[in-house]
């Protein structure tokens, strides 16, 4: 754990911090000839590369309704209640988000507005492994399907004999995703993507994953949407002396679970509360809630950062733009006008991110890296895409002929002036033929 004390000689350190590191050459590489043995060869590539970075013989990648009957049917009636609730707190926060056609006259006949459809396939990707993201399956699919997606698909790792999770099948299947396959990493992607004998390709890639993943996602971007280029979890934890330490340390532990890469930063104008946090962090970390790969992971990704007031305090994680920001103080509320960036913002001592990883209703697919300067959360809208309506009449474009021509010959694009001129001599055109 790094102690700063941002009053004084913290910056210079944290501009340090701040800088980020780019994807290493040899995993870009790496993704890269992934995805190009994908484009040419499809089914045999991915059964070639899920054999060598998941050990899994596959036949056939698309998991059918007899494994999706047997993976709901292993769900404990908790369980199915847990899934409800996710499903509705998601479908609820949602819905007023919803954006809808509009259609309006300007007042001299020319209709404009925009048209709302959704996507039409949608890919989304669930981390499986020693970490199976459960909580991923409703994140993406639950929207896409209130936004009204036709074709919803699920990608998710196979173990090596060939079987997925299977809470992670029986949330795709109890969301209504209408297709799971089992494959993952960069192959996944690039499948969905591009397409192969198994896998249709489909429109908008969605959801968390690895380096690898996150790269393949970049680089299909253009030929497929894609959310966002998520890295690993960060936390800022902006608080004042009313802070509770255990949830603070509780808070900052829970990040350091994610793995390697991410970043736990407590903001606070509370010295006491930092040393207090300090003690709470390793005595979390040598129990049951952590353990050694926890402990190893506090001395390099964990940051108390001592700040003059909670004014600064804000400026710095609008530097930071943290995935996660939770405000513990006296007065949450009152400082929420000062933060700019972030990802998702926490208010109270009762609302840990744990809550929104698993169960608010809001994504917890995010911006990392200082992406949330200008990403947003995944949300019912990344499944719907707008049309510009436009309607002129004859004195709606008349109006507007003296400013199409300007332009027209200002970028010397003279047959776009011509096709707006002869729509309004069409009417005498016609009457001398």
């Amino acid at each position: 754990m790094e102690l700063i004390d941002y009053s004084k000689n913290g910056k210079a350190v944290l501009e340090k911090l701040l800088e980020r590191e780019a994807y290493p050459l040899v995993a870009v590489e790496s993704v890269r000839r992934i995805i190009d043995d994908v484009r040419r060869n499809g089914d045999r590539a991915l059964r070639r590369l899920t054999k060598k970075f998941d050990g899994a013989k596959i036949a056939d990648f698309s998991i059918g309704p007899v494994e999706r009957a047997a993976a709901r049917r292993g769900l404990t009636p908790e369980i199915e209640k847990a899934f409800r609730r996710v499903a509705d707190n998601i479908r609820r926060f949602n819905a007023p988000a919803m954006s809808s056609s509009w259609a309006a006259d300007r007042g001299d006949g020319l209709l404009w507005g925009e048209r709302v459809a959704p996507l039409d396939t949608v890919g989304v990707y669930v981390p499986g492994g020693t970490a199976p993201l459960v909580s991923s399956v409703f994140m993406g699919v639950v929207p896409a399907r209130m936004a009204g997606v036709r074709r919803i698909v699920v990608a998710t790792p196979p173990a090596s004999d060939g079987t997925v999770n299977p809470f992670i099948l029986a949330a795709a299947d109890y969301c209504g995703a209408g297709e799971i396959y089992r494959v993952g990493g960069a192959q996944a992607v690039a499948a969905l993507a591009f397409g192969t004998e198994s896998l249709p390709r489909v429109d908008k890639i969605v959801g968390p994953g690895n380096i690898w993943v996150t790269l393949a996602k970049k680089e299909v971007f253009g030929r497929v949407d894609i959310d966002l280029p998520a890295g690993p979890s960060e936390i800022a934890i902006l608080a004042d002396s009313s802070c509770d330490p255990d949830l603070a340390a509780a808070d900052l532990l829970a990040q350091v679970e994610h793995g390697p890469g991410g970043r736990a930063f407590l903001i606070t104008t509370s010295r006491r509360l930092i040393e207090a946090v300090r003690k709470r962090l390793r005595s979390f970390a040598s129990g049951a809630a952590g353990g050694p790969a926890a402990a190893a992971e506090l001395k390099d990704s964990v940051f108390l950062v001592f700040v003059s007031g909670l004014k600064a305090g804000a400026e710095l994680i609008n530097r930071i733009a943290p995935e996660h920001l939770e405000i513990i103080t006296s007065r949450p509320k009152s400082v929420l006008p000062g933060i700019k960036n972030a990802g998702a913002i926490f208010l109270g001592r009762f609302s840990p991110v744990a809550a929104g990883d698993f169960a608010a209703g809001p994504s917890h697919v995010l911006p990392t890296g200082g992406g949330a300067r200008f990403f947003s959360p995944l949300s019912v809208n990344d499944f719907l895409k707008k049309s510009s309506l436009i309607a002129y009449n004859r004195r709606s474009l008349a109006n507007d002929l003296n400013a199409i021509e300007t332009m027209a010959r200002l970028e010397g694009l003279e047959a776009h002036l011509l096709s707006a001129r002869l729509r309004l001599a069409g009417r005498k055109r016609r009457k001398k033929a």
